[in-house]
């Protein structure tokens, strides 16, 4: 994923974006996955962003799309490992959080099944 020509929001924009993807996410169904992948970009680039609430509104966002498919989740654990090589506090916390949920969500699915 490339973060090239993605402005960074102010912090208006960023929560309304944010809760916005992660609104969709969880409300509708009918929304094709694909769809979800053009909002990576933008959650890498707030990743950096240290404001507690932009921190906490990326996490959501990334860790509810990747609950919504197979696929998505493999595209929202590469956008996590892109997010922990960055070099701001806030983006490696949002990584590390999100993949201990894909990683325990995982585990779950393998002893139950």
């Amino acid at each position: 994923m490339v973060i090239k020509n993605v402005p960074k929001l102010s912090f208006e924009q960023a929560m309304e974006s944010l809760y916005e993807m992660a609104e969709l996410a969880v409300h509708n169904k009918k929304m094709p996955d694909e769809e979800f992948l053009q909002f990576f970009p933008v959650m890498l680039r707030q990743a950096g962003d240290g404001r507690n609430f932009v921190r906490k509104a990326v996490n959501w966002a990334l860790r509810q799309i990747g609950k919504r498919s197979p696929g998505l989740r493999q595209a929202a654990i590469e956008a996590a490992r892109q997010m922990h090589e960055i070099d701001a506090p806030s983006a490696r916390w949002i990584a590390s959080d999100a993949l201990r949920e894909f990683a325990a969500k995982a585990a779950q699915a393998d002893k139950s099944g």
